[in-house]
């Protein structure tokens, strides 16, 4: 994650809320906005009350202000506007679907508001001649800076309304020429310094929101993998427990009897199982690629021998349409675990008395090896997950058969490693055919 960097200018003018989180930031912070509009008018409440108590007091005195009717009613209009905005404000956040152009509306409505009110007092203070007393202005336009966040063509907008509510104020009491131009110089560099203010906040407020929202995600990401590796772990224990148990128990027959060639054998598969099991998880988390072996093969007389043995160990049929010939790089032993995986697939998902179809077809300058089968197929949501590592599209197959989503992955990889593709095309209830494309030699 990149730490903060100090803006230039031009970059608080030109910075923009990363897309991708744009409509989360503008529901957050028109939520923020209105819980500081309502804090803010209640504050406000509070004061003008205070205000109004210590003139009623002090009566005798306070009448002899400057002013006094013009601060009396500039009283009244900010306790009676901090409240509606008050009332205003907790609606809004009552509200259970909150609307983003009202809390946007009521968030402009009561910016301007501030800065009228403070810009009013300055008003009144300074005698009708705002320059000479600025001190509630800037108030105003820091805390309008400070506490909302607001778009760009917004702040520009606030801006250029109070520039001219400011200069205009000074048509009725007709100033000189002189105090003319000062006041417009006054409310331009006002304008430029509420802006300037506003983008700043907003920039790092964005910023700040942006990189919680990165660390969130990132965060998720861990859990994710913790959930992954405790899964993988309850797997590997469920599922090499029983071929190591095969191994043992039939270990232990071999040394009470001579002639043991069919337990021979079931240690021999129970051993590979594990083997590939292990293997799967390794390839999978290594970061590095493992050099490749290849060699020059005619490709049609590999699959003939591939499907043969597959022949010998299954009672299911599997066709094959091969070609004359073919020849292609492998690593004879990488692909034939590719095949296997896919074979393996179209049997777990298709019932018995359907045929699994390997078909070997020529494709431009690749030859296409097609395995299909005719079962349950991929649903629509799943198959752009099939090929992800632990994908949570992994199913059980149709007699229970468990998966660790770690099959199509590692094909995918080494046919890649190949130079070549494996593509999927499935159809609910249908059936599914995996294409593994290889260069032609």
């Amino acid at each position: 994650m990149k730490p903060f960097n100090h803006p230039v200018l031009l970059t608080l003018f030109s910075y923009k809320t990363p897309l991708q989180f744009i409509g989360e930031f503008k529901k957050f912070y028109t939520t923020a906005n209105l819980k500081q509009v309502k804090a803010l008018s209640m504050t406000i409440f509070i004061i003008t009350i205070l205000i109004r108590l210590i003139g009623l007091i002090f009566k005798e005195k306070t009448v002899l202000i400057i002013n006094y009717d013009e601060h009396s009613l500039g009283n009244w209009v900010q306790m009676g506007g901090a409240l509606v905005f008050y009332l205003l404000s907790r609606w809004a956040l009552n509200k259970r679907n909150l609307n983003y152009k009202i809390g946007k509306t009521i968030t402009l409505l009561f910016v301007i508001y501030v800065l009228l009110i403070t810009l009013g007092v300055s008003y009144v203070v300074s005698q009708h001649n705002t320059k000479n007393t600025l001190t509630m202005f800037l108030i105003g336009i820091v805390t309008v800076s400070l506490f909302f966040s607001l778009e760009y063509k917004e702040i520009i907008a606030i801006s250029t309304f109070i520039v001219f509510v400011f200069y205009f104020s000074m048509v009725m009491p007709k100033p000189t020429f002189q105090d003319q131009m000062l006041n417009l110089v006054a409310s331009i560099v006002l304008g430029s310094i509420l802006i300037s203010f506003s983008r700043y906040s907003y920039y790092f407020k964005s910023q700040h929101f942006v990189r919680l929202k990165m660390l969130e995600e990132k965060t998720i990401e861990i859990e994710k993998l913790n959930t992954q590796k405790n899964e993988i772990l309850a797997f590997v224990a469920h599922d090499l427990r029983g071929p190591i148990n095969n191994i043992e128990f039939l270990s232990q027959l071999l040394t009470a009897e001579e002639k043991a060639k069919e337990e021979v054998e079931m240690i021999n598969a129970s051993a590979k199982q594990a083997k590939e099991i292990i293997n799967d998880l390794v390839q999978a988390v290594s970061p590095d690629e493992p050099v490749l072996n290849t060699e020059t093969i005619e490709i049609s007389a590999y699959l003939d021998n591939f499907i043969k043995k597959w022949r010998m160990n299954t009672i299911r049929e599997i066709s094959f349409k091969k070609l004359d010939k073919g020849l292609v790089k492998i690593n004879s032993s990488k692909i034939e675990r590719v095949l296997d995986n896919l074979i393996t697939n179209a049997l777990k998902f298709s019932v018995d008395d359907k045929p699994i179809e390997v078909d070997l077809l020529p494709h431009g300058e690749n030859i296409c090896i097609v395995v299909k089968d005719f079962g349950i197929g991929i649903p629509k949501p799943l198959q752009k997950h099939v090929f992800n590592k632990f994908s949570t599209s992994g199913r059980k197959g149709l007699k229970g058969e468990k998966s660790l989503g770690l099959g199509l992955h590692i094909s995918k990889k080494i046919v890649e490693q190949h130079g070549g593709k494996l593509l999927m095309k499935s159809k609910e209830n249908e059936g599914t055919a995996f294409t593994i494309l290889l260069p032609i030699v």
